[in-house]
């Protein structure tokens, strides 16, 4: 018996603490031909969806799969995300969430799919480049110059609404 991720139990209980804190839950998602999004907005093969009960219609987050309703341009669209393609899920206010390794399936950019095992005796594919094995995810900054592990006491002020926060790549 496979055993069961718990990316998609992961994104449920992140999405549930950015609502019950009064958070905008936001998706960042590698796009493929599995996935089923706006194209137009789509930006270095990946977009970033908001996933709050304002924005969406019919919000479903299951095991397999992200589904739902929502507007571009004043256009209702379906949009289908495979788990698998989402590298994050955060809170557009603090930038607080949970960043994944990506998964490349069937339509890895090397050219490989990883669903089938390679042969004997072919020669094993090169090692890929450094910058070709795929984008990490670090924590949004939040506007303090350096990050704190532990608020200082009587720190309890919620956090300050300034520019939006934006996902930044490790390579």
């Amino acid at each position: 018996m496979s055993e069961i991720s718990t990316k998609p139990y992961m994104l449920r209980a992140i999405y549930e603490w950015c609502t019950d804190s009064g958070y905008t839950p936001y998706l960042a998602v590698k796009v493929d031909s599995r996935t089923t999004v706006p194209m137009e907005y789509v930006k270095k093969g990946e977009i970033v969806l908001n996933i709050s009960f304002g924005a969406t219609s019919g919000l479903k987050m299951d095991n397999d799969a992200v589904r739902f309703h929502a507007r571009f341009g004043g256009v209702s669209r379906e949009i289908y995300v495979p788990v698998d393609n989402v590298m994050a899920i955060y809170a557009n206010e603090n930038g607080q969430g949970m960043a994944f390794e990506p998964v490349l399936g069937n339509d890895d950019p090397h050219g490989q799919p990883t669903d089938s095992p390679a042969s004997s005796d072919a020669p094993p594919p090169p090692a890929p480049a450094p910058a070709a094995t795929g984008p990490t995810l670090s924590s949004v900054p939040t506007g303090n110059p350096a990050p704190r592990e532990t608020p200082p006491p009587g720190d309890d002020e919620p956090p300050k609404k300034g520019g939006r926060p934006t996902l930044i790549r490790i390579k």
